[in-house]
């Protein structure tokens, strides 16, 4: 097992963990008819508190998904929210989250765009007596930071990683195969996991020949990740970067797999492929995803995309309100993981969620029949 791996993320035993306390899979819990917090076992609701939900910004479709879904279940517990995007700009998420300091939010709850920036707001908020529950994105370098809620990240690469290695044959094979890898922002602490769970996978292809890239840009280790990180998640500059290395390095070549870490990222590369004469069909790429976007579910079901692995991010809403109850009521607040996130000042008790993989045949399964999008909005 590499130095890297037991540093990031201890992928077997947070399965076993999620498996006893996570209850049960999306699909068998959606969290559309989970209950708000407070609303059952006659518990009290809310006591009118303020939250303050902080998201980064509204040109990704899922935080606006998430901070709706969120604000939903909070205002049904009896909470008054605050909910504020931040346009990917640290300096207004910032004074959004000094604002909400300054009404006498309670509790904060951060999806946060450089996890490095909020020191000095967050130790403000800590010394008002606020609660803050980093969202999806771990808070670094800082100890005003009490609880994190999020995905099995490390596990998300994983899953990427694996579907590449089995759809390839690549433990069999001897065949070679021409990859692209890309990773997320750099500013992103996600993006680190989620890049070191598919690269301890591939790599080893990599070191042995059968998966060549031709363009160069293969870290040599996990921790170079982010000389292939994409700024921002942004789909525009993920598909000028495909294009720059099908131009410079393709040819007389094809692309035979990419690894995307997430959909924004898979669409631009897409978008890429078809503008330099890739057609879905023979010769289009695998190429991975996450997020389970629309527009890249309905680009799977056109064979554009080989699969995204979905976190349904209702799930994650719902225990980040509970948290928040939990909180406010003074109970213990439930966590199921107290090792893996170290934020360079403490290490961040967390609730791990399980990913799941979905393709082009699970789409109706997984994602229509959960609730997660109506047929009519994928084209079914």
């Amino acid at each position: 097992m590499s130095t890297t791996r037991k540093l990031l993320a201890i992928a077997g035993s947070a399965s076993l963990i999620l498996g006893m306390a996570a209850c049960s899979s999306e699909r068998e819990t959606p969290a559309a008819t989970t209950p708000a917090p407070g609303a059952s076992s006659g518990a009290p609701a809310g006591d009118g508190a303020l939250i303050g939900v902080a998201m980064p910004t509204r040109s990704l479709e899922r935080w606006n998904n998430d901070g709706a879904h969120v604000e939903s279940l909070l205002k049904e517990a009896g909470y008054e929210v605050s909910l504020q995007y931040a346009d990917n700009k640290v300096e207004q998420q910032i004074q959004q989250l000094e604002t909400m300091i300054n009404q006498g939010a309670k509790v904060l709850v951060v999806a946060s765009i450089d996890g490095t920036a909020l020191s000095n707001v967050l130790e403000t908020a800590a010394a008002a007596g606020i609660k803050v529950i980093a969202y999806d994105r771990l808070i670094n370098g800082t100890d005003a930071v009490d609880y994190y809620a999020t995905f099995d990240n490390y596990q998300v690469g994983q899953l990427q990683g694996k579907f590449i290695e089995e759809q390839l044959e690549l433990a069999t094979t001897t065949e070679k195969f021409n990859l692209e890898p890309f990773a997320g922002s750099p500013d992103d602490n996600n993006a680190k996991f989620f890049f070191s769970g598919a690269w301890d996978v591939l790599l080893p292809y990599v070191q042995d020949g059968k998966l060549v890239v031709p363009s160069g840009k293969d870290p040599k280790s996990n921790d170079e990740w982010t000389k292939i990180g994409i700024q921002g998640w942004e789909s525009a500059k993920a598909q000028a970067e495909m294009d720059n290395r099908i131009n410079s390095f393709y040819g007389d070549k094809k692309v035979d797999v990419v690894l995307s870490p997430n959909d924004s990222l898979a669409l631009g590369i897409e978008q890429s492929l078809e503008s330099n004469g890739y057609k879905p069909g023979g010769d289009w790429p695998i190429i991975t995803g996450q997020d389970a976007d629309k527009a890249n579910v309905i680009n799977m079901l056109a064979d554009k995309q080989s699969m995204t692995v979905w976190k349904d991010t209702r799930t994650l809403g719902t225990q980040v309100a509970k948290m928040v109850d939990q909180i406010l009521k003074g109970e213990t607040v439930e966590v199921n993981d107290t090792t893996t996130y170290d934020n360079g000042k403490k290490v961040v008790p967390s609730f791990l969620l399980p990913p799941q993989v979905v393709t082009k045949d699970t789409v109706q399964k997984d994602l229509v029949d959960s609730g997660f999008y109506k047929a009519s909005d994928i084209g079914l």
